[in-house]
């Protein structure tokens, strides 16, 4: 009698109880076994691939040192203001915060430095406040007022060991104004500043407004008129103040600004412009002696002769033998226009009655506001020649 019947019906549900968890166990096996091949580095098998011989040697098969490279955004410095907590504002060219109200300044970087007016600088009267964090700095200034205007810079570091440098290059700047309802011009303790205007070079004259949308213009005292601003001659920026491109006499004076916003109208500190002819390069000087060798008891003139801009003082000094033993300086000193807006300044050293002491290198420096630059020649003394008998 086969086995089954000899269990009935209840014989061959068990025996198929068992066979189906026999196959459920022998499943989760495989699979499992399957997953430890895919993690398992140990069972991963790969055939070497074939390709073209190279003739690198060793550095075919080196591996290469792994080199951790630095995510562009660590390199990049952000500056951002922070309008309230968890709200933030990226920068442009400048921003306005109303006078009393609290700066905040946030700059990616690690570390960074950062840059202040330098009415600030000076005293901050515990107002403001620096802290760096690990990946950011954060510049505080609270109770500001108008006299806090001015540019604020964050200069991120460049940092070996212990011994970092501001890198320039990469800082990130914004120009803050404080507009102050009762004060339209950054305070100065000074009722007068002397700006000196030289020849060719800017001058600017820092008339800076607390607020972006003050009017600003430019006046003279004596006589009391408006000073024409072109954009060409003179140019105005509400970050710098007015500018005078290439100074020239008739601009020396005295002169303020005047900004009004609204009802309020204010004057500025006066400036009192000086003009000075100032050259476009040092001098220089050529010499030039009477004779190259000259006998005892003869007479030498040495020449320093010096062509430059009109109206441009130029200075010329000698070095020469005869001052080691206190031989006395005797020159001829002129000036003389030469044509074209020029003019010639000439010193010429005199020597009389040569002597053996006077033989050697001499040397004539010109110095103008520029610079100074020297020249020299050299002098030999002779025997005095005798003369033949009849």
């Amino acid at each position: 009698m086969p086995l089954v019947n000899l269990f009935g019906s209840k014989g061959r549900l068990v025996l198929s109880t068992l066979l189906i968890c026999a196959v459920i166990f022998e499943l989760a096996y495989c699979q499992k076994d399957a997953q430890e091949q895919r993690t398992s580095p140990e069972r991963k098998v790969s055939k070497p691939k074939l390709g073209k011989a190279t003739n690198k040697g060793p550095q075919a098969v080196t591996a290469k040192p792994k080199v951790k490279a630095i995510p562009a955004a660590q390199t990049q410095t952000f500056l951002t203001q922070v309008l309230s907590r968890g709200k933030f504002a990226k920068v442009g060219e400048t921003i306005s915060v109303h006078a009393g109200d609290t700066l905040e300044l946030r700059c990616r970087g690690k570390p960074v430095q950062w840059g202040v007016p330098s009415y600030l600088e000076e005293d901050d009267d515990g107002r403001l406040e620096i802290v760096q964090h690990e990946r950011y700095g954060v510049l505080t200034l609270v109770n500001t007022t108008g006299a806090d205007t001015g540019e604020y810079t964050c200069y991120p570091m460049y940092c070996e060991d212990r011994d970092c440098r501001k890198e320039y290059d990469k800082a990130v700047k914004v120009f803050v104004f404080f507009p102050d309802p009762q004060e339209l011009f950054v305070p100065s303790s000074d009722y007068y500043e002397v700006i000196q205007l030289r020849t060719n070079w800017p001058t600017v004259l820092p008339c800076q407004v607390t607020s972006p949308e003050a009017k600003v213009t430019l006046h003279r005292e004596f006589p009391p008129v408006e000073v024409a601003v072109d954009g060409t001659e003179i140019s105005f920026n509400v970050r710098k103040g007015f500018t005078i491109q290439r100074p020239r006499p008739y601009h020396a004076g005295a002169l303020y600004c005047v900004a009004s916003l609204g009802n309020l109208r204010q004057s500025s500190t006066k400036y009192m412009l000086i003009y000075v002819n100032y050259p476009m390069a040092p001098p220089a000087p050529v010499i030039q002696a009477s004779t190259s060798s000259a006998a005892v008891g003869e007479n030498l003139r040495v020449s320093c002769t010096v062509v430059g801009e009109q109206d441009v003082a130029i200075e010329i000094t000698w070095e020469y033998p005869g001052l080691q033993i206190g031989r006395p300086l005797y020159t001829q000193d002129s000036v003389s226009p030469v044509g074209g807006g020029r003019q010639q300044t000439q010193s010429v050293l005199l020597v009389d009655e040569v002597r053996d002491v006077d033989q050697g290198t001499y040397t004539c420096t010109a110095e103008n506001l520029q610079g100074a630059k020297s020249a020299s020649t050299t002098v030999k003394v002779v025997p005095k020649t005798k003369a033949k008998k009849p």
